[in-house]
């Protein structure tokens, strides 16, 4: 039976015999698709040589649905695949509804529906009539592109470390087709594990010149470090107002983590703070060597640089290099050296 839940499944769980009718419904192009693709290879490993008929649901006809799923004048079984059935017309919706009640023997209909309220109708009479329900919406939140990530590299045969899989997401984006092909590279080009040094070697400068590298090296101490990350970033065109941010987002959960009481569990903090447990967990390790009043100092040099970045100032790069040794001199010593 086919895997219904709202995260990507791999391309192994496809099953042998698709149902009858298919709708794969989400607007997550790289995930319908492979749904799309494995219901099609599915059905041909069960239909003898299938005719395979792939079409938008805009172009079709009324009564055509009956002329795609008939038998070839060859004998063997047929796949039609019907993209984008939230814009059918009236009488094709209709024609879609009434095939689900009596489908055609030895015929696999898959669909496509982008999940709005377009076309919701239909979408809620196929699935009252019978049809399978295979939904992939949109990877919106950190931890299901992490998942992703994870599971891109199991279905390649790679092995990564949760370093490596943030660090790809770091560098390549959110894209999901994206991150895809940089899996697909990472495993075609590498031996061995895959982690955070890995994927720097790959990308970069897109990797590393991130307002977050900057955030981290800052936070973490190191002034020689985040100075010449924040060149790299400023070079390669990273915004000033995304650095600011980055500062000002690691700074505030160095305060939030920081003023929790002790003996909460990464978990528990996490859930209350709204943070993922792996972001609780790392700032922790980059409290070490902060004070309160340092902090405190922190977040005044970050609003300061972040003021004269929106335009307070005339130079933004040396408001954010001034931001960056402020940030740094504020650790251990609880604010600005003399």
């Amino acid at each position: 039976m086919w895997h219904s839940a709202d995260m990507p499944v791999p391309a192994s769980a496809a099953p042998d015999a698709p149902a009858p009718v298919n709708v794969v419904v989400g607007d997550e192009e790289l995930l319908v698709e492979r749904a799309v693709t494995d219901l099609v290879a599915a059905a041909r490993d069960v239909l003898d040589s299938a005719d395979v008929h792939d079409l938008l649901a805009a172009a079709l006809t009324p009564g055509e649905l009956a002329n795609l799923v008939s038998p070839s004048l060859f004998g063997g079984g047929c796949v039609a695949v019907i993209r984008s059935i939230q814009d059918a017309a009236k009488d094709v919706s209709a024609d879609l509804t009434s095939y689900v009640t009596a489908p055609a023997p030895d015929a696999v209909l898959v669909l496509t529906h982008a999940g709005g309220a377009k076309g919701k109708g239909l979408l809620d009479a196929l699935t009252r009539s019978g049809a399978t329900v295979i939904r992939r919406p949109k990877v919106t939140r950190f931890g299901e592109r992490l998942d992703f990530v994870r599971q891109e590299f199991r279905r390649v045969g790679t092995s990564a470390r949760d370093s490596g899989v943030r660090a790809l997401i770091d560098a390549v984006g959110n894209d999901l087709r994206d991150l895809a092909a940089a899996v697909s590279q990472l495993a075609g080009d590498t031996t061995g594990v895959v982690d955070e040094s890995v994927v720097a070697t790959y990308y970069r400068g897109k990797a590393e010149a991130t307002g977050f590298t900057v955030a981290d090296q800052a936070v973490e101490g190191h002034l020689g470090g985040a100075l010449e990350q924040l060149r790299w970033a400023l070079a390669v065109g990273v915004s000033p107002v995304l650095i600011t941010s980055a500062l000002a987002q690691n700074v505030r959960s160095l305060a939030k983590v920081g003023s929790a009481p002790r003996g909460i569990g990464g978990a528990a903090l996490a859930s209350e703070l709204g943070m993922p447990a792996w972001k609780v967990d790392r700032v922790r390790q980059q409290l070490r060597g902060w004070t309160p009043g340092g902090v405190a100092h922190a977040l005044r040099a970050v609003a300061e640089a972040d003021a004269e970045v929106k335009g307070g100032g005339t130079n933004a790069a040396y408001a954010l290099e001034r931001a960056v040794t402020s940030v740094v001199m504020a650790r251990s010593s609880g604010g600005p050296q003399p």
